[in-house]
């Protein structure tokens, strides 16, 4: 009784397995604009909600408001604004351009907003000017990053 050998095929050397995909650093810039995006929707959503139920809350009544406006069209505005940061701050762990547009628009808005207080809280404007540069920054100049993630 004869045995034929076995032969084995030859290894395939143009195989090669798929790079994981991977962001750079600034793709955790992005996601951090995601989250706090988010959080602040949080916060305007609980001031609205407090403007809405509980005028008494503020220190100030509605005729001392810089903006002419009563506690409930406040509340609106709040509660309206909140939930489009929240949706935006979703979107841009999506990758969506207009979350990304809008989490811009609004970095600066903040950045500006809070040059305001410069006189009363310094070290809190700087810290939060700084932050919303870096962000605007990595939504900017770093959106590819976020894509290949």
């Amino acid at each position: 009784m004869t045995q034929t050998p076995t032969v084995t095929p030859p290894a395939r050397t143009d195989y090669a397995p798929p790079e994981p995909k991977r962001g750079g650093a600034w793709s955790g810039w992005i996601i951090f604009a995601g989250v706090i995006l988010g959080l602040v929707g949080c916060f305007q959503l609980i001031e609205g909600f407090v403007a809405l139920f509980d005028d008494g809350y503020y220190l100030v009544t509605r005729n001392q408001l810089v903006v002419h406006m009563t506690y409930t069209g406040w509340g609106w505005v709040h509660i309206a604004l909140g939930a489009v940061n929240i949706l935006a701050g979703f979107a841009l762990f999506a990758a969506r351009t207009w979350a990304r547009i809008w989490a811009i628009l609004v970095a600066s808005v903040s950045a500006i907003a809070n040059l305001g207080f410069t006189a009363a809280y310094p070290v809190w404007v700087i810290i939060i000017v700084t932050l919303d540069i870096i962000v605007i920054y990595a939504l900017c100049a770093h959106w590819n990053e976020l894509e290949r993630v």
